[in-house]
């Protein structure tokens, strides 16, 4: 009897100092984990276009690895670091133009919309509806929101200093990984068996598709739709184009898409009597705003197919936990979270096979 209650003491002992020591090695490197998620976010996914730019550079992964450096400072970094001080820097005139909602009136029809064919005259009705329903009552009780939330995500960015030392943080993460990208493989495969046989090692595979899915699906989308509805914004003269471009892409990072500018920039475009440019806006965000219906589930065949819920989840609480570099390290433990459950739930029901 004593000699098994030496071994439960043992045991319990090796277990809690285990768990110290995990615990406290997760503390120390609580800084560098939103920047190490998202490295290997983004090795994992551009991965394939690595390994054919070494091939055309004579087989030399050093030259590779550059190449790539630059490709994610200048596609990645550099982008992010300019829309986040576009909207730091103009928070107070953002602010400004929020507070000013509430003086908002809506005009009357213009002339020219009710000689429109077909739909001219039902437009004039429900023009006529809005205004009667009051939607400046709306603007004034939205309007201090606006410069409170405004205030809110400068705060989170908190020290842009620090925010773009995260970002160099993570192309330094990601070269290494480039530079090293076999052996890290080999050791988390090594870890999957170790830890639970050819089950482990099929958990990882199923981690690196959920991995590869978020960073295709989610960011190259939301990064296409904001780079042409930036575009669409700067052709058609709408203010602020810079900032709402900034804001188009955390919204279609969130899942819920360029829209909630667009639709406002054509509305503002057609208020301030350039039908012109107002009609070409109205067209381009059309295109804009439906092309992650076709673009998003082409690229996701290439991860996981992963539910867009848990993506908006994933944004939300990784802002919260994880402050702005959040917005992609919440969506990527979610998702492979969700898919290890899931194949674990479908290999009870045999509808998984692990062997």
């Amino acid at each position: 009897m004593a000699g098994i209650q030496r071994d439960i003491t043992r045991t319990v002992l090796a277990v809690l100092f285990i768990g110290v020591l995990i615990g406290t090695s997760l503390w120390i490197l609580k800084p560098f984990l939103g920047a190490a998620i998202w490295a290997m976010t983004i090795a994992t996914a551009t991965w394939p276009l690595m390994i054919s730019i070494q091939g055309r550079l004579w087989g030399r992964r050093s030259l590779a690895v550059a190449v790539m450096t630059g490709l994610l400072l200048c596609f990645l970094v550099v982008p992010l670091w300019l829309a986040i001080g576009t909207i730091v820097s103009n928070a107070d005139q953002i602010a400004g133009w929020a507070k000013s909602m509430s003086t908002f009136e809506v005009p009357s029809p213009p002339a020219w919309l009710g000689h429109l064919p077909i739909f001219g005259g039902d437009l004039i009705a429900v023009w006529e509806k809005v205004a009667l329903a009051g939607l400046q009552d709306f603007m004034k009780k939205l309007a201090p929101y606006g410069g409170t939330a405004i205030r809110w995500f400068a705060t989170e960015v908190g020290g842009f200093g620090a925010l773009v030392l995260q970002f160099l943080l993570t192309v330094v993460l990601a070269a290494l990984l480039y530079a090293k990208g076999e052996q890290a493989t080999s050791w988390l495969m090594r870890f999957g068996r170790r830890l639970a046989g050819p089950r482990g090692e099929h958990s990882i595979r199923l981690a690196g598709q959920a991995v590869r899915g978020v960073a295709l699906g989610v960011v190259v989308t939301a990064l296409a739709q904001s780079v042409l509805g930036g575009i669409g914004l700067a052709v058609a003269g709408v203010p602020f184009a810079a900032v709402l471009t900034a804001v188009m892409f955390m919204l279609a990072i969130a899942q819920i898409g360029p829209l909630l500018v667009l639709v406002p920039s054509v509305a503002w475009l057609y208020w301030a009597s350039s039908t012109g440019w107002g009609t070409f806006l109205l067209i381009w965000t059309l295109v804009v705003g439906t092309m992650d219906n076709f673009l998003r589930p082409v690229l996701i065949k290439k991860g996981a197919d992963l539910p867009l819920l848990l993506i908006f989840i994933g944004v939300v609480g990784g802002l919260i936990a994880f402050g702005l570099i959040g917005i992609f390290v919440g969506p990527v433990v979610l998702a492979v979270a969700h898919t290890l459950l899931s194949a674990w739930i479908d290999e009870d029901n045999g509808e998984k096979d692990f062997a």
